[in-house]
């Protein structure tokens, strides 16, 4: 995880708090509000940061999935209802190829999204059975 990250996605009053190392890890457990932790410590929690971590909040399907071109669960789920597919996979690779991805300054993760993306494209197609 890059200081990048951690600077632009924590609330102003919580960057103070980014330590000196360099190095940090994303915490991956839906159930956990710690975000961040560096040597086994909690650094950062949800509550820490100015945006909403999509993969912390599993069952909200206007948390973001892509956070660079503002792909969530309830949108790829309509354009699967009104079209029978998702374009947000395409859409994706095709902005990145064009060098528009970000995804190092606004995913909370630090990396792509389309790992995300996929599952919420899966999660949404009718034959899935997990739809809610």
């Amino acid at each position: 995880m890059a200081r990048i990250t951690l600077g632009a996605l924590l609330k102003p009053e919580a960057r103070p708090r980014i330590p000196a190392q360099e190095e940090f890890c994303f915490c991956k457990t839906p159930s956990c509000e710690v975000v961040y932790y560096s040597d086994g410590q909690a650094l950062f929690r949800k509550d820490d940061l100015a945006v909403r971590v999509g993969l912390k909040e599993p069952n909200d399907p206007t948390a973001p999935a892509c956070y660079c071109f503002g792909w969530t669960p309830e949108k790829i789920r309509a354009e699967i209802e009104r079209a029978g597919r998702s374009t947000a996979i395409d859409q994706i690779k095709a902005q990145v190829k064009a060098g528009n991805c970000f995804c190092e300054v606004t995913n909370p993760q630090g990396s792509c999204c389309l790992g995300n993306v996929a599952k919420a494209v899966q999660d949404a197609m009718p034959s899935s059975g997990t739809r809610s």
